[in-house]
Order: C-alpha cells, then sequence, then structure tokens
C-alpha cells in the first residue's frame, strides 16, 4: 500500500477523532452525554440508526459470507420491515412515553427492579461480543494492509473510538456516525462497480459464473431446522429486529435523542430500510470476488482459498487490485462502518451502567459531575473488556456466523419478557420470573447439549440461530399463559 493510500487513510481516522472530539464543549452534563439534550436532527438520528445496522461485520463478513456461499444471510434483511413497523407503532411511541434515558426503565416499571437488571446484563453481555466482534474484523482489514499485529490493531482502534465518545458523547457519536454512514456506502458503491468492469469478459461474466455456481440463492425452502434455511434465517431476523427495535438501548437512545415523536418515527423507519439496499450491496460485492477470481482476472493467494478465511478475501482484493488513492477510500470506509457500531456500543452501555445500576443502587441523587464521572469510567472498563473479546475471536471460522450465534445465546431471549410486559393483560411478577427461567432454561439446553450429551442430544436437531427464537418463545408463552392462570383464580 503506498503513501497516498495511507495519507487517505490515516486523514480519516484523524479527521474522524478531532470531528467526534469536536463535541465536548457541548458535551458537559449527563443529559447531553446520553441524550444530546434531544436537540439532533432528523436525518443524523436516521443515518445514526442505519450506520448502528452496518458494522464491519456486515462490511466484511457478508461479502465473505457470500463469497464462501450465497445471499442466504440477506434473508436477515428480508425480515427488517416487519420490526420496522412494530417500531412505529408501538416501541417508539412507547419509549417516548416513558421518557427514560435507558430502555430498560420500562421493565422496572412492569416486573420490579429484577427484571431491570436481568434484561440490561443481557444488553451489556450482548454488546461486548458486538464489540469484540467489529475491533476483531476492522483489525483483518488493517492487518492486510500494513502487516500490524491483529492484537495490536485490535488495541489501537478501540482506544481511539473510546477517546472520540467520550469526548463528544452521544451527539458525537451520532454526528460522527451520519458522516461514516455516507463514506461507507459510497466505498462499496465505488468497489461494487469497479469489479463489475474488471472482469476479463464485461459484467455479464459476473453474473454467469456466479449463476452458474448458485452464488444469488437465498438457501433452501425446506422445512429442516437443524440448517439455516431460508425460514429459519428469516425468523431468527424477526425476532433479532424486534430485539433491536424494541428493547436495544443503542436504537432506544435515538429516539430519546430526536427533536419529536413523528421525528423519531421517521428516523426508525428510513433507518432500517436503508439497511436492506446497502446490506445486498455487500452481498453483491461477495459474489462478485467470487467470480473475479474465478474468472482468473486475478490470482488468489492459497491460504486465502481455505473456506475457514473468507472474511479476509474483501481485504486482501482492497489492498492488491484497487487503484491508488481507491484503497485508502475503501478501508476508510470498513473503518467507518466499524466505529460507528463501536462508539454507539460504548455510549449506549455507558448509559445502561449509570441509570440502571449506579443511579439506581448506589446513588439515586448522584451530582452531574459525579455522573460524568461515572460515564467516564465505565466507558474506559467497557472499552478494555470489548478490547480483550476481540482478541480472543482472532481465528474464528467465521466472523458473522460466530457474531450471529453469540448473540442468540447473551441476549438471553430478553426479547420475550419485554413482550410479556407490552401484550400480558396483568402486571404477574410470578409469572413473568417463571418465564424467565424458563426461556433460560430452553436457551442452555439449546447451547450446551452437545457437550453434555453428544452430537445425539435433542438440542443439536435445531439450528443455533432458532435459540433466540425458542429462548424468547418461551418466556413470553409460559408468563402470558400463568398470567392468564392467576387472572382466573382471582375471579373465582
Amino acid at each position: 500500500m503506498n503513501g497516498i493510500d495511507l495519507t487517505v487513510f490515516f486523514l480519516y481516522m484523524a479527521g474522524i477523532t478531532i470531528f467526534g472530539g469536536s463535541f465536548f464543549r457541548k458535551n458537559k452534563s449527563s443529559e447531553a452525554f446520553t441524550l444530546g439534550n434531544s436537540d439532533i436532527p432528523g436525518w443524523v438520528v436516521t443515518m445514526s440508526i442505519f450506520a448502528t445496522f452496518v458494522s464491519s461485520i456486515s462490511y466484511l463478513a457478508l461479502p465473505g459470507i457470500a463469497f464462501q456461499s450465497n445471499w442466504n444471510a440477506f434473508v436477515f434483511s428480508l425480515s427488517l420491515p416487519i420490526a420496522a413497523f412494530f417500531a412505529i407503532k408501538f416501541f417508539v411511541p412507547l419509549y417516548r412515553r416513558v421518557n427514560s434515558p435507558s430502555a430498560y426503565t420500562y421493565m422496572e416499571q412492569r416486573f420490579g427492579p429484577w427484571a431491570r437488571v436481568y434484561v440490561s446484563l443481557c444488553y451489556l453481555l450482548t454488546q461486548l461480543m458486538r464489540i469484540g466482534t467489529i475491533l476483531y474484523l476492522l483489525a483483518l482489514a488493517l492487518n492486510a494492509i500494513i502487516g500490524w499485529d491483529i492484537a495490536t490493531i485490535i488495541i489501537v482502534t478501540g482506544v481511539v473510538v473510546t477517546a472520540y465518545s467520550m469526548l463528544g458523547g452521544l451527539q458525537g457519536v451520532v454526528w460522527t456516525d451520519a458522516i461514516q454512514g455516507i463514506i461507507l456506502i459510497a466505498g462499496a458503491v465505488v468497489c461494487a462497480v469497479y469489479i463489475l468492469f474488471a472482469m476479463p469478459e464485461g459484467p455479464e461474466q459476473l453474473f454467469a459464473i456466479a449463476a452458474e455456481n448458485d452464488k444469488f440463492s437465498l438457501g433452501s425452502f425446506g422445512l429442516e431446522l437443524s440448517e439455516p434455511t431460508f425460514w429459519v434465517v428469516l425468523v431468527y431476523g424477526i425476532f433479532i429486529n424486534l430485539q433491536n427495535y424494541g428493547i436495544d438501548q443503542n436504537y432506544v437512545q435515538r429516539y430519546m435523542a430526536s427533536r419529536s415523536d413523528r421525528a423519531a418515527k421517521r428516523s426508525a423507519f428510513y433507518g432500517g430500510m436503508l439497511y436492506i439496499p446497502v446490506s445486498a450491496l455487500f452481498l453483491f460485492i461477495g459474489t462478485a470476488l467470487f467470480a473475479y477470481y474465478g474468472s482468473a482476472a486475478a490470482e488468489l493467494p492459497a491460504e486465502l482459498q481455505d473456506i475457514n478465511r473468507s472474511d479476509r478475501v474483501f481485504p486482501y482484493f482492497i489492498v492488491n487490485q484497487l487503484p491508488t488513492g481507491v484503497t485508502g477510500l475503501l478501508i476508510a470506509s470498513i473503518f467507518a462502518a466499524g466505529m460507528s457500531t463501536v462508539s454507539t456500543s460504548f455510549n449506549s452501555s455507558a448509559t445502561v451502567f449509570l441509570t440502571d445500576y449506579y443511579n439506581k443502587f448506589l446513588k439515586r441523587e448522584a451530582s452531574d459531575r459525579e455522573a460524568m464521572r461515572v460515564l467516564y469510567l465505565s466507558s474506559v472498563v467497557i472499552s478494555v473488556l470489548g478490547i480483550a473479546i476481540g482478541i480472543a475471536m482472532i481465528n474464528v471460522k467465521s466472523a458473522l456466523d460466530a457474531w450471529w450465534k453469540l448473540a442468540s445465546i447473551f441476549s438471553g431471549g430478553m426479547l420475550g419478557l419485554f413482550l410479556l410486559g407490552a401484550f400480558s393483560p396483568r402486571r404477574n411478577v410470578v409469572g413473568a420470573v417463571i418465564g424467565v427461567i424458563a426461556g433460560l432454561l430452553v436457551i442452555l439446553w439449546l447451547s450446551l447439549s452437545n457437550v453434555f450429551l453428544g452430537e445425539d442430544a435433542i438440542g443439536n436437531q435445531f439450528h443455533t440461530y432458532l435459540t433466540i427464537v425458542f429462548g424468547t418463545t418461551a418466556i413470553f408463552l409460559v408468563g402470558f399463559l400463568i398470567s392468564l392462570l392467576g387472572k382466573k383464580n382471582d375471579e373465582a
């Protein structure tokens, strides 16, 4: 990689850090740090929600999985309209009415403090896994450019993002998200167009090779539950995206940061819808890379032909095939995708710690200065843990598969408790507790049965993506039925 590309990349890194940190003067209170004083323009919130969806998980892992197999992962995106509808109809009005920086205040209102702790803890665990996965994928890209040690890159990137997210608070995070969202879309478009016209026999050859190898397939439409069929991924996507929109602090903070209910609804809808074509673009890049190297337009090193290293193909292409200057832009766009999501996770996790733990259990009437110290300290702790997880993820088979599986496990079926609170006719705490226990048992059974019972365990008959589906369903159904029985007993 030459000096021009390095200059483009490092100018981006310096510029985005300075820009995010420039909001420090507006970030003097805990309300500004967590909610941006609820005065952020609608288009900025929209792009921030979109950038939260898109991360290096999308930018590197989606091309990697399309290169390795097909477009089965796109089915996840097709579930977004369903989740967006529920966001506009139920979630945004609910949280704007509760009017709390934390998404989990509502859980306490419905079922008591234990519910708030349970759901917020599940959220924090999920965010730590997300941060680690993203930092790892960012390190893959930079490792391909200049050969730095992956662990070193993870540490440096984590420190940089921590710095500007702490200095700028939520305003710094969402404004840098908006800029980064534009950069990452531009970078992906440039890359896709370049590959199309770099094919030896023209763009038609790309589609011919892809069709011949069934690369545009959305997966099997069979009813098997042990494979990632179209239906399994669709159901998984519905549950994960309902969880994103309905109980994820990252999104709820943006609802609250919007200037009005109408603005919040519009941002939630358009931010999610924008992800659908962009995720298709990422998958197309992976398919295009398969055709590009399959056509002998360029040679792929033997070590990258291993199916388990497909996440590294796109970074290799960026460094070795793209023109000077464009390489720097693409690497910058990859970092834009990852940094936007990581900074969001830092800010939202710190907000959860302050609101749901410190103010709740340690010092309810903390001064604003003390609250800011807690926000800064918790941001640092979360950063250190996320960096450690990123280092631990080195050499995983597929970062996307690893993330989806871990998200299912650590989310703990918390969506089920939220749905129970939203749609149950009664505030039955006993039913909610029993439902959560049932859901956790289901999750543990599906996740660990193969460890203790071997390959013939019943839990192995279901794909890992279904863990969150069954866990959520168990919490909701058990809690709902006990609530109904409790109502009948009251009437008797």
